[in-house]
């Protein structure tokens, strides 16, 4: 099982935003049966089994096991991951598009940055996959807290000056077999923590 998996397809973003069907996901981070999951998500043995048989086909779940109880085959499946994304390829016909509107102080310019890295990500992941290849990826996370809105402007463009910086250093655009990378940064106020 995976950690994160990410929902390409609009017929298997649409089966997984079904709160049943959710709930089966949730619950099928252990292996489970229809037996065993109708009880946790109020359905019955048949009700349940429609539902896994329909997560199974958009390979949202797995069949992990199967164990014969006297006439009857019990089936054991799994969630393909502990948590999924649903990508904007999902959506194409409406995805998001950074190039349309490029404004590095939007707010929505930088959510369609991160809808794009999920979409690319995500493509990434699935061809990795496939190949049987491991994927090349960098991520930094981070809290910081500025003491007024001019800290923050500074610390944007010294951060800005420092990116060009590295990038005019090991960016070669003649090199033969060099490997293009998408390099990006984002700093946005962090939510308010529930009290």
């Amino acid at each position: 099982m995976h950690e994160v998996a990410v929902i390409n397809s609009s017929a298997a973003a649409e089966i997984s935003l079904d709160p049943t069907r959710a709930a089966l996901l949730a619950a099928l981070v252990e292996p489970g049966s229809a037996s065993s999951l109708a009880g946790q998500v109020g359905l019955t043995r048949q009700k349940a089994n429609y539902h896994l048989h329909a997560l199974e086909k958009h390979g949202l779940i797995e069949l992990v096991e199967e164990r014969k109880k006297g006439n009857v085959v019990e089936r054991l499946m799994q969630a393909t991951a502990a948590s999924f994304v649903i990508s904007p390829t999902a959506l194409s016909a409406v995805a998001p598009d950074p190039s349309r509107f490029p404004d590095q102080l939007s707010a929505r310019w930088m959510l369609a940055l991160a809808a794009r890295l999920v979409r690319e990500v995500g493509d990434l992941i699935t061809g990795a996959t496939a190949a049987k290849r491991q994927l090349a990826t960098f991520a930094i996370d981070s809290d910081i807290r500025f003491a007024s809105a001019a800290d923050r402007a500074a610390f944007a463009e010294e951060l800005s000056e420092s990116v060009k910086t590295l990038v005019a250093k090991y960016h070669n655009e003649t090199t033969a077999n060099g490997r293009n990378h998408r390099f990006v940064v984002a700093l946005h106020p962090s939510p308010k923590k529930e009290q």
